[in-house]
């Protein structure tokens, strides 16, 4: 659920703008073939301001709120459409073509702005639809769950700043460890529906396992915020902003689904 690619930043990015590479192999001044600069030269160059990341196409934090607002906007768009709709059929369509899109942008070393932003587009429409769904029964129930997403999304970021909240390696092991187990039983589950007419999500098993997949999701946030400030900090290429975005869509996603499902709980949906 968060930044896959940036594991690989550091190999896409080293020797970037020179840095741990071969020295270059251009002449220096004075040397033959290259011209000796004269006092004017010299004193242009050192009154010329200092290139930021932006100039040497860099990843910054600006390039990160920017392609991040830009993918949130396709998802509430395609939200909308799914909320008015109502349409069963584009609810699944959306589920399954953003499930594979999502995969798809996991696993690419490249990020692919049009991708993102299909998946984005396609994950509103289940959004969308099972907000209508939810909200149809529980009148107010979206609005909370939206209060709720974005409370905790500002709790983390308020703690990963303070630098209160960080990962470690042990941590991201009994992470990963939790994850393989959480999507394991939520396949389990979704067997036992389709052919059994049992929910295991329901009830005060169903409030536990919430509860620890929103811990799941919050330490996810806390991952992503390490991975963008690496590749800031790192020198990453500019267009890891997107793999940003994606990863930090994710996580909101899914964060929204388990507080949605967690409401709806406590409102009586057993």
């Amino acid at each position: 659920m968060s930044n896959p690619v940036f594991d690989r930043i550091g190999k896409d990015s080293r020797g970037y703008a020179t840095f741990g590479g071969p020295a270059p192999s251009t002449p220096a001044y004075g040397q033959q073939g290259y011209p000796t600069p004269s006092a004017n030269d010299l004193d242009t160059m050192y009154s010329a301001p200092a290139a930021t990341p932006v100039d040497t196409g860099r990843l910054t934090y600006d390039d990160v709120v920017v392609k991040t607002g830009i993918t949130f906007a396709t998802l509430l768009a395609g939200a909308a459409v799914g909320w008015i709709t109502a349409s069963p059929g584009l609810m699944i369509l959306g589920a399954v073509v953003g499930l594979v899109l999502g995969l798809v942008n996991a696993f690419k070393a490249n990020p692919s702005p049009a991708l993102i932003l299909a998946y984005a587009g396609f994950q509103g429409l289940f959004i969308g639809g099972i907000s209508q769904f939810y909200e149809a029964r529980f009148d107010g129930i979206v609005a909370q769950a939206v209060l709720g997403t974005f409370s905790v999304f500002a709790a983390v970021l308020v703690g990963y700043r303070s630098g209160k909240l960080r990962t470690s390696p042990r941590l991201n092991k009994i992470f990963f460890i939790a994850m393989i187990g959480y999507l394991l039983f939520s396949v389990v589950n979704i067997g036992l529906v389709m052919f059994a007419g049992q929910n295991l999500r329901g009830g005060m098993l169903g409030l536990i396992i919430g509860a620890f997949a929103v811990l799941l999701a919050s330490y996810s946030l806390v991952m992503d915020f390490e991975f963008i400030q690496r590749g800031v900090e790192g020198g990453a290429p500019a267009k890891f902003a997107w793999t940003a975005a994606f990863g930090l869509v994710v996580t909101l996603i899914w964060l929204y689904l388990e507080i949605l499902r967690i409401l709806a709980i406590l409102r009586g949906d057993d």
